[in-house]
């Protein structure tokens, strides 16, 4: 694990900062400069003297590197005529430090026990005559390869630990330095690599030279490899230690400099060091010479490593069958890698092949009831079956037979369900905001209509008696209920769903429902609230009925009287409606009043009370009635105590009864009036049959995900496990409950039945496995061995032994041959650490012979033998992709039941390979064609099938076909899968995870299979990327449906059109297939409408025509045009990682939560008058605007929008987001501005964007869509349309109308975009860069309707870029993108072609800005760049031939953080720049120089102190810096730094010391020191230690001769300011933190005490002391001592709950940490108009403000606050009182009159409150953020 942060390779400048020089050290002339051919900056060391001019690392020798890599590369370049040398000094594995020197000035080879000395040769290879000595004037730039390891294991026999240290000496150039474990050659890109299918590692981006196009990486640099690979050895150590020169034959060891190449060794490939031999010692062995063997062939490279290897003792053959697959042993640990020659099952996209039959399985059962909510189940109008959903599926089940059938479609958890009268109609939707929701023909299951709803989430549905009307209710987006009624009389003859009416309401409902003696007439109860509806003319009107004193209920279902006579006699009608409080009331809806109330309260019989049971908290004294339901002559309740209840509708005495085990969430009466279906909370189905008295279980489910299961062969049995912690065993082929077993202090994670005995065996959270017996359900055994959670539970096919892997990397074995389980073997560290449960992470051989799992890391997978745990193989399955930018991981094995050697393993890069255990060989290759790992494997006995678990999808493939195996996936699962496995007789498949589903195999027996049929025109595509795809039935479809022209493609993926084709974007699917055979077709049935993904094929255009692949851009549209017909949901996103970008927004972490509750004063009578932000975001993204001609400009400061007049400095202060901003768009005719907050707190469930209107300075509308944060705005040239992108998590595109803002059109991304910007020529295209490409999105509009087809252009390979993170137009038609390695490349939009690229920066940059000639780069390395661009449009025409020696680089300036936004004029000349340090900066690029325009702090802001005469204040931070700012203009003054550490309290010299030269300023910092500042000489005056513990308080004594200080210990130490030294320590806070000291004036003999300073100092233990002091005279005497009660350990709890809790930091000044048990603050303060009050908060139980007079000894005002407070500041004259709270709020408190007002507008805890002494300003601070208020009214 020490090792991992180095792999697989380390920048060993950047990580030890070289450029700062605190880590390493420099001497003589080294100095940075910018080299000619790399185009970037270098280290230049020269000097005549090597050994007084070099850079070291690390700075000083007692210190060391500790890099651990074996390979060592320097990227380096001699100076002409000069010479060099290298020092390395490496540490062997016994701690012996070995010196390693490499140098032009050395003669010939030396050595001794430690020391290394190697000459460096510089030879013509056309003459081979040695020029020894200096540098050749042709000197190129070389990448040194140093092979460490072998180095000291030829030379010295020795085994290398790691290296310790380097000194580069001059003379040399110098790029940088880094260190691997892998072979990497610097002369073959990834893109060649991957082309030819080199079995070579290429090297990463940040090694590269740049080589110009067309020519060959070894024209222009030299590659040097020392070691070479003859001198190889094997891994043992040789037993001669004889000197060097006795062993190796031939000439001494030197290094050769190639200085001529001929034709051949231009043109020949840098071999790759071959496997060595274990076997046998070299016998010769040659001496190392230059690599790479630039004469040597390919081919003669295999010869020689082939000769190599014989001679080391190992057969030819051997070595061919090693290369087959790539296998490169290294440390007794086995290297996979894909071999190049021989090909491993190829997959191909264009495949047609097919399954016999197709579709392979078909659902047969499901196990489970609910998901989102477990009141929906529903009787048929026969009673013979029950209609209810499990997650994503709808079940109807058979009461009588069992039998099941689906409804599948839905991709999210159903939420709501409706069965018309006639049983001919369906409908249900899905939770999966916005709801999607379909409608069914109930009896051939069928859907016959998606739609998307108007709400985000619908809650009930409703169907009128003749299925003509549809009733659904819920929650828009803005959390208002909705009401909506659809019509569906023309559904079923192939007709639309349309709206009748939809209402908007304030009211809450929780159940809506049509009456059955009228369909335009409706009822809903909720909250308070009955109310009666009506559906005329297409209106939707309602009228509440008076519920009188019952109005405060809650009620929660409601049900018409089931009355024969009610169609024809009004009066009869009755509505019964029930309560939470056990009321059930009579309604007549005629009258719209309460005919009678009854209400049901618990009783106890004389037999004894009723069994207890818990009762929900809010119930009061009745019973929480839950759901009713009425049949025409009895009412069946159910309620939370768990009982189901009939009654007559008199209520006169219960008829029937049913306990369950849980509380009833729903009743429903069958249409016969005999059978009530009950459904749980706790996943349980079942019906009472009235007439017989029986109760009658249908369905059990898990209330979590289940983790694993497992089956038992004899009794067809199934264990799981689940998140519930409940282990419950089912019956497999009735599919009902046997057993379940409960652990609520643990959670099982992992199962496993015996094979032969009737026990099975569970693994729990807490490490204990047990064994559990099926005959008499109880422990057998227990075993305790693990320290972790269990992760995985295997046992052996033979039945002999159990394994058992845990999170702490432990592998127990135990013995389960005897019915007393016993461990026989525990190993530690073998397993793979912090994993979670995983039942596929340990696997046993269908011979029971091996053991398989992943581990020691989650790189590795470790075979042993099963029965003595003795190693086999080790494999790093993280070098079956090195192209990749993660590292592959293993996530689950299975073995092969015909071939018990061979292992499948599914790793995290999306791919599935078979490994031989006995040679590690890669047998055969999957790759998934979804980027999601394979969470689970299954391979049949055949083997035939193999079954994949791909996120909430199941794939079935063709295993027995030697390549192009074929797929098919099948869905159904709401969550993804966790597990999926063939049953014993292998005709059927179990796949868990939300549920359990149980699919029948149709496949025929092996002996049946034909010949596979030829395919159809048209194939499903196997990436289903959505998942609406699949019809009703829920199999595959043979062929994708071609598009009617009533549903033309939202979106069409192909490539870009030639130029020649006029900017047509094609759309016709059919044709398009038709002419690529290749092409691979994704598409949709008319409704919803098609999404088509393809690929063209080569034809003869030239245009780069792939389709988005596994890193590309497939996406789903969301189209709001027809909402009723032809839109598609917003699928559900797999988990995103943060792309490794820093162009996406981060907002600050903060546990703070504001207040729900807020009293703004009235408009007109505000105290406050918020005058000034001092602070930016400097973690926004393009958070700042700036239109010169205009002089608008706005940036963000936590939630605010800030608008500064740059002239005269005056703001205005837009308010309104509830969280922090993360970006803004200005329209081009300056009259809009957009801003977008991220989602949190305060009831913000979804990012709020707000348009803002700039003449007004108001907001013109606030939209929400995007669920994490907003990445970027645009606004289309013309202003008519707004796009928003979400960030990485969210990945959604949304296009506004800007005139009416309705959002045109909603997709949804499966990778996160970097960048987007609109074409400045055509308002319809939209242009995002993400990684590898460039993708131009044409938007067409058809009226109201709008759609995108996409055109994806991937960075050429030359380019080689993997993130394009920036992006911006130029002079037409050019676009300049910007990359994550620095690189810009420039791109022809009319052609789709890349023509130019350069390295711009060392860094990724995430701001360009292009006008006119001239580019404007900014990067996170901190620069800001002026670019001459005049010339790229002549290098357009060039083509693929153009150079980037046109482009200068003009100007360049450094910031004090990586560039976030800028915005420049028209000429490029001034613009100004924010950064992530929070600053804005006026660039001039004329005058070279960069002006802070707005600056605050980085950190949290402690303290605010002010001058006596209020000229000017003083802030400190934990950035360790003290800033002095002018009052009146807010612009910092004078900045006082202390590195490494932080300023936490701040004081002014008093009013005493009224000269300028008296002004003092002194500041504790968190080392305990105290300084003191001199403001007139801007120095630092005297600095002193009296504290060991950081300081929280410190306050100037009247005089300010004196300083009084406490730190977090509690000591309160009395220093002399003059002379530092310390007059007193006082101890009697000792043990809680000072939390705040003032100090003030008195009489002499004032209160009865001497002295002339009263002074007080609170503690965080509830604990003030008041104390009267003379300091002239060194006395000091206690007045008072004030001691108050804790809060009460309920609002501790609450607060901690809450997710807040009070750490102190200075003089009342307070952060919110998570840190529980801490109380909140104690602040007292001297009351400025009364000095003997004391002012108190934070003292005492409860949120108030205490007023204690030290004259009458008590407290003798209280005022109650809202909560808790954290900071308080009182003013002078006006007798006003600012307090702060964590809720982000601000309250003004009068305490003449006693009337308080809030305030809002910080982004978190206000926790620094303080009144200029004039008390006309007001500054409040919430963490970095500083507001100034204007107080007025006094």
């Amino acid at each position: 694990m020490a090792r991992a942060w180095q792999h697989p390779f380390l920048n060993v400048f950047k990580h030890f900062r070289v450029d700062e020089w605190k880590r390493s050290s420099k001497e003589g002339d080294v100095a940075v400069v910018t080299d000619k051919v790399l185009k970037t900056s270098v280290y230049r060391i020269r000097g005549s003297v090597s050994a007084s001019n070099y850079l070291q690392l690390p700075r000083t020798s007692s210190q060391s590197l500790g890099l651990t890599g074996r390979y060592l590369y320097v990227l380096f370049r001699p100076l002409p005529a000069k010479h060099f040398a290298i020092h390395l000094d490496v540490s062997t594995e016994d701690g012996q430090v070995i010196r390693v020197s490499f140098s032009n000035l050395f003669k010939e080879f030396k050595s001794s026990a430690t020391w290394l000395q190697f000459p460096f040769v510089f030879q013509a290879r056309t003459s081979d005559k040695e020029v020894a000595g200096v540098a050749p004037p042709g000197a190129r730039w070389t990448c040194l390869q140093l092979d460490l390891r072998d180095l000291l294991l030829v030379y010295l026999s020795r085994r290398y630990g790691h290296l310790k240290s380097i000194r580069l000496c001059a003379s040399l150039l110098v790029r940088n330095l880094f260190t691997s474990d892998l072979c990497f050659d610097p002369g073959i890109t990834i893109t060649e690599a991957r082309r030819a299918k080199l079995s070579v590692t290429p090297v990463p981006r940040e090694m590269a030279f740049p080589v110009p196009k067309g020519d060959s990486w070894h024209d222009h640099y030299v590659h040097i490899r020392f070691p070479s690979v003859s001198l190889k050895t094997s891994g043992e150590l040789r037993e001669d230690r004889s000197p060097p020169e006795a062993v190796f034959l031939g000439c001494a060891p030197q290094l050769l400099y190639p200085v001529a190449f001929s034709k051949l060794e231009k043109d020949s490939v840098a071999p790759v060091a071959q496997t060595p031999t274990l076997t046998a010692p070299c016998q010769a062995l040659s001496v190392p010479r230059l690599l790479p063997e630039v004469s040597l062939s390919h081919q003669r490279l295999e010869e020689s490593s082939v000769r190599d290897l014989c001679a080391n003792g190992q057969d030819t053959s051997t070595w061919v069958q090693a290369t087959d697959a790539h296998t490169v042993v290294c440390g007794g640990r086995m290297f996979a890698r894909k071999s190049a020659e021989v090909p491993v099952a190829l997959q191909n996209a264009g495949s047609y092949r097919h399954f016999l039959p197709d579709p392979v399985l078909r659902l047969k059962g499901v196990i489970g009831f609910g998901g989102h909510s477990t009141k929906w189940a529903l009787w048929t109008k026969d009673g013979a079956a029950v209609v209810y959903p499990c997650h994503a599926v709808i079940v109807v089940l058979s009461v009588d037979t069992g039998e099941q059938r689906f409804f599948l479609g839905h991709t999210d958890k159903v939420s709501a369900l409706a069965l018309d009268r006639s049983n001919s109609l369906l409908a249900s939707a899905q939770a999966q905001p916005p709801s999607m929701l379909r409608i069914w023909d109930f009896q051939t299951g069928g859907c016959l209509s998606l739609f998307r709803s108007p709400m985000q989430t619908v809650c009930s549905l409703s169907f009128s008696g003749s299925g003509t009307l549809l009733c659904g209710v819920g929650k828009d987006r803005h959390s208002r209920t909705v009401v909506v009624v659809w019509s569906t009389e023309q559904v079923d003859a192939g007709g639309e769903v349309g709206v009748v009416a939809k209402v908007h309401t304030d009211f809450d409902i929780q159940t809506f429902q049509i009456a059955c003696f009228d369909e335009t007439r409706m009822a809903s109860c909720g909250r308070g609230s009955v109310r009666l509806w009506r559906l005329r003319g297409g209106t939707l009107r309602s009228c509440p009925v008076d519920l009188g004193e019952h109005c405060v209920l809650e009620l929660t279902d409601l049900a018409f009287a089931q009355n024969p006579d009610s169609c024809q006699v009004p009066s009869s009608r009755t509505l019964y409606v029930c309560s939470r409080r056990g009321h059930i009331l009579e309604i007549d809806p005629q009258r719209m009043a309460v005919r009678c109330t009854r209400r049901l309260l618990p009783s106890r019989t004389c037999a004894g009370p009723l069994p207890q049971k818990q009762t929900p908290p809010g119930v009061g004294s009745g019973i929480a009635i839950s759901g009713l339901s009425v049949s025409s002559t009895a009412c069946a309740v159910g309620s939370e105590d768990g009982y189901l209840r009939l009654w007559p509708l008199d209520f006169s005495s219960v008829l029937l009864e049913a306990e369950h085990d849980g509380p009833v969430s729903a009743v429903c009466v069958s249409p016969d009036g005999l059978r009530v279906l009950s459904t749980t909370s706790l996943g349980h189905l079942g019906f009472l049959d009235i007439p017989s008295r029986e109760y009658t279980v249908l369905a059990r489910s898990h209330m979590a995900s289940i983790l694993a299961f497992s089956m038992e062969r004899s009794r067809g049995q199934l264990a799981t496990v689940s998140l519930d912690h409940t282990v419950r065993i089912w019956d497999l082929a009735t599919l009902r409950q046997l057993y379940d077993f409960t652990s609520p202090e643990e959670a099982p994670c992992a199962v496993a039945f015996h094979p032969t005995g009737s026990t099975f065996f569970c693994g729990f959270s807490s490490g204990a496995v047990r064994s559990f017996s099926l005959e008499n359900a109880g422990v057998l055994v227990e075993h305790t061995r693990h320290r972790g959670a269990i992760t995985s539970l295997v046992v052996s096919p033979d039945g002999s032994f159990l394994f058992s892997s845990c999170s702490r990397g432990s592998l127990v074995q135990y013995d389960c041959a005897v019915s007393q389980c016993r461990v026989l073997r525990v190993a530690a560290n073998v397993v793979c650490q912090d994993a979670r449960p995983n039942p596929n992470t340990l696997a046993v051989s269908g011979d029971s012979r091996l053991l398989a799992f992943v581990g020691p890391t989650k790189c590795m997978v470790t075979v042993m033998e099963s029965a003595s745990l003795g190693e086999l193989l080790q494999v790093d399955v993280s070098t079956l992709d090195l192209t990749g930018s993660h590292l592959g991981t293993a996530v689950a094995l299975c073995f092969d039941p015909a071939a018990p050697d061979h292992l499948l393993v599914s790793t995290s890069s999306s791919k599935v390979v078979a490994l031989d255990t006995a040679s590690g060989r890669i047998v055969r290759e999957l790759s998934s064609v979804r980027p999601v790992a394979c969470s689970s494997l299954a391979l049949s006995e055949s083997p035939r099938f193999l079954l994949t678990a791909t996120g909430r999808a199941i794939k079935v493939w063709d295993y027995s076909a030697p390549t192009d195996p074929g797929c098919q996936v099948y869905i159904g699962h709401s969550e993804p899968v966790q597990a999926v496995a063939f049953t014993p007789d292998q005709q059927r498949v179990l796949s868990v995870g939300d549920a359990v589903f149980l699919w029948d195999v149709l496949a025929a027996p092996e002996s049946d299979r034909s010949e596979p049929r030829p395919p159809p025109v048209h194939e499903a595509g196997r990436d289903v990327g959505n998942l609406e795809d699949t019809v009703a039935s829920g199999l595959p479809r043979k062929q994708v449906p071609v598009p009617s022209h009533a549903a033309p493609p939202l979106l069409g993926i192909c490539a870009r059109p030639p130029k020649d084709s006029a900017g047509t974007f094609t759309s016709d699917e059919e044709g398009c297939c038709e002419e690529s055979p290749g092409t691979q077709g994704l598409a949709q049935a008319p409704h919803p409408s098609v999404l088509v993904e393809r690929e063209l094929g080569g034809a003869g255009d030239g245009a780069q025509g792939t389709a988005w692949g596994s890193r590309g851009f497939p996406v789903s549209p969301r189209h709001h045009g027809q909402p009723s017909a032809h839109s598609v949901g917003k699928g559900k996103a797999w988990p995103t990682a943060r792309p490794d970008s820093y162009r996406h927004f981060t907002a600050r972490y903060k546990t703070s939560t504001p207040a729900k509750t807020v009293f703004f004063p009235p408009t007109g009578g505000e105290q406050l008058r918020l005058k000034a932000v001092v602070g930016y975001n400097g973690n926004g993204r393009a958070n700042m605007v700036w239109r010169p001609d205009t002089g608008f400009f706005a940036y963000t400061c936590g939630r605010l929008v800030v608008v500064e007049d740059l002239h005269s400095g005056a703001q205005q202060h837009w308010l309104g987001h509830p969280e922090e901003i993360s970006t803004l768009a200005l329209s081009h005719d300056a009259q809009a501005l957009a801003s977008a907050s991220c989602c949190g707190g305060g009831g913000a469930s979804r990012c709020q964007i707000r348009i803002w209107d700039i003449p007004k300075g108001s907001c013109r509308r606030l939209l929400s869509h995007h669920d994490s944060a907003v990445q970027a705005l645009a606004f289309s040239p013309d202003d008519q349309l707004l796009v928003t992108l979400g960030d990485y998590s969210d990945r959604t595109l949304a296009l506004w109308n800007t005139v009416t803002y309705d959002l045109l059109s909603s997709i949804r991304l499966p990778e996160p975009v970097h960048g987007m910007a609109f074409s400045p020529w055509d308002p319809g295209e939209l242009t995002c860069v993400g990684t590898g490409a460039v993708a131009f999105w044409l938007l067409q509009q058809h009226g109201a309707d709008a759609s995108f087809q996409v055109h994806r252009h991937p960075v050429p390979e030359e380019v080689g870029v993997a993130e394009l993170t920036s992006l911006c137009y130029g002079a037409a038609p050019l676009l300049y993108c910007g990359s994550c390695s620095g690189q810009v490349c420039v791109w022809d939009t009319s052609t789709g072609r890349c023509f130019l690229a350069w390295e711009a920066d060392d860094g990724e940059i995430g701001v360009l800005l292009c006008s006119g000639s001239r580019l404007v780069s900014g990067s996170n390395t901190r620069r800001l760049r002026l670019w001459a661009v005049g010339a790229v449009p002549e290098l357009r025409r060039k083509g693929s031939g153009a150079r980037s020696r046109s482009v200068l680089l003009e100007r360049e300036l450094t910031l004090d953080g990586a560039v976030v936004s800028a915005s420049f004029d028209s000429s490029m000349d001034i613009g100004v720049a924010g950064s992530t340090a929070g600053t804005l900066w006026y660039i001039s690029w004329a005058e070279g120089t960069s002006t802070r325009l707005v600056s605050g702090h980085r950190g949290k802001v402690n303290e605010v102190v002010f001058s006596p005469s209020e000229s000017h204040c003083a802030t400190c931070g934990e950035d360790g810096s003290v800033r002095v700012w002018s009052l009146a203009s807010m612009e910092l003054v004078i900045q006082f730094q202390v590195l490494n550490q932080s300023c936490l309290c701040l004081a002014w010299s008093p009013p005493s010391c009224s000269r300028p030269e008296q002004q003092k300023v002194v500041a504790g910092y968190s080392d305990g020191t105290l300084r003191v500042f001199s403001i007139s000489q801007t120095a630092m005056e005297l600095r002193m230690h009296p504290h060991g513990a950081a300081l929280t308080a410190v306050a100037f004594s009247t005089d300010g001769q004196t300083i009084l200080s406490g730190d977090k210990d509690g000591l309160v130490v009395v220093s002399r300011r003059c002379t530092g030294a310390s007059l007193r320590v006082l101890s009697d806070h000792q043990g809680a933190p000072i939390s705040a000291i003032q100090s003030t004036s008195k009489e002499y003999g004032e209160l009865g005490v001497k002295g002339t300073d009263l002074w007080l100092a609170a503690s965080g233990d509830q604990r003030v002391s008041v104390w009267a002091s003379d300091w002239t005279k060194d006395h000091c005497e206690l007045l008072d001592w004030l001691s108050f009660p804790a809060p009460v350990t309920l609002e501790v709890r609450n607060q901690v709950e809450c997710g807040w809790a009070w750490v102190w930091a200075s003089n009342s000044t307070y952060c919110t940490l998570q840190a529980p048990g801490i109380p909140p603050p104690s602040l007292a303060a001297f009351c400025p108009w009364d000095r003997a009050l004391l002012v108190c908060v934070g003292l005492g139980a409860h949120k108030e403000v205490l007023f204690y007079s030290l004259r009458h000894k008590q407290v003798v005002v209280k005022t109650p606050l809202p909560f808790f407070a954290v900071s308080l500041s009182l003013s002078v004259g006006t007798r006003l009182m600012a307090i702060g709270f964590a809720e982000c709020m601000l309250r003004l408190l009068d305490c003449v009159s006693g009337t308080t007002q809030d305030f809002a507008g910080h982004d978190d805890a206000v926790h620094l409150c303080r009144f200029t002494p004039s008390a006309q300003l007001l500054f409040t601070a919430a963490h970095h953020e500083i507001l100034v208020w204007e107080v007025t009214g006094h």
